[in-house]
């Protein structure tokens, strides 16, 4: 995400994730917590395992197998030039228990309860949204490793989130 602020675009390296601890309280997200939330809708996402010397991908999704909902942030910056990006941020929270062992942290997935109250921008009570932001259910997801095919952007294909045969 780059902030209304910022001067220039290259701070969106530094501003892909907000940690759900700081982001009512950091500069570049404070703002944007306020009355600039989103969705980001996915199927599931990635994650890799250090494991020795080789890094292992494992893919994390619902059992209902439906989209889920990450906590976001936008900004529509302009940069100096005059030209308008629009650029977002996954808020992440600690890992649950299930996820934990693979990585320590999962992003902000809310409940289908919650997203209308997180995109209500009339809501502005820091306390009531931070609640939104925990880990997501242990019993609600699940994770399998994948192929290694997923560390290189130029494969896309369905396989990439099956689950790999032992």
């Amino acid at each position: 995400m780059i902030p209304s602020w910022a001067k220039e675009e290259k701070i969106a390296f530094t501003t892909i994730n907000a940690r759900a601890e700081t982001v009512a309280e950091k500069p570049a997200f404070r703002d944007a917590f306020k009355k600039q939330r989103c969705l980001v809708v996915a199927d599931g996402f990635y994650e890799w395992r250090a494991i020795g010397k080789v890094k292992k991908p494992f893919y994390v999704r619902l059992k209902s197998g439906k989209p889920m909902a990450f906590a976001g942030l936008y900004s529509n910056w302009t940069s100096p030039e005059g030209k308008g990006i629009n650029t977002c941020t996954i808020i992440v929270t600690n890992a649950n228990e299930l996820l934990a062992p693979i990585h320590d942290r999962m992003p902000a997935i809310l409940k289908p309860g919650d997203q209308d109250k997180w995109l209500d921008s009339t809501i502005q009570d820091t306390p009531s949204l931070l609640s939104l932001l925990k880990p997501y259910p242990s019993e609600a997801i699940e994770i399998f490793e994948v192929s290694s095919k997923v560390k290189s952007v130029k494969n896309n294909s369905p396989e990439l989130i099956e689950a790999i045969k032992a």
